[in-house]
């Protein structure tokens, strides 16, 4: 569970950052006070330290990777144009490819399971299969995409 936590903070993060074009300690570290204080339901001081490393990790990996992350989500979103998606949505999916493709300390069908749950609690009514659609092509290709990445 504390990791969902932590993509759900990088989520927030990571459109904190698209929105205001700030630095990714400066999102982590807003997203981590907001989450011990403006919460219905704060989260613990001592958690939120717990999971800051893998944040931060999630965090400044995708923002690290994000022209790779693009280029190959552009491929995969047939009929859509990035500018066209709900930045929720670009955000969770650019998560999940980062935690796919590049950061590989989770399994790929764990970060596209945890992507559409985190698309159905925050995004439309359609983003959870949107999300489906889009990762589960991805997952189709996985080990074409990491060997075309690798060459």
């Amino acid at each position: 569970m504390k990791r969902r936590l932590a993509r759900e903070l990088a989520i927030q993060s990571l459109y904190h950052i698209a929105m205001n074009q700030v630095a990714p300690a400066e999102s982590i570290s807003m997203v981590l006070e907001e989450a011990s204080t403006e919460r219905e339901q704060p989260v613990p001081k001592e958690e939120l330290e717990e999971i800051t490393p893998y944040l931060g990790t999630l965090v400044e990996g995708t923002i690290g990777r994000l022209d790779e992350i693009d280029s190959l989500l552009q491929r995969y979103l047939k009929g859509w144009k990035m500018d066209r998606l709900s930045r929720v949505d670009l955000q969770i999916l650019r998560l999940a490819v980062y935690e796919m493709i590049f950061h590989g300390e989770v399994p790929p069908k764990v970060a596209i399971n945890e992507a559409i749950e985190l698309a159905k609690w925050y995004g439309t009514e359609e983003s959870g299969r949107f999300v489906n659609g889009v990762l589960g092509k991805m997952f189709n290709e996985l080990d074409e995409i990491k060997a075309h990445l690798h060459t």
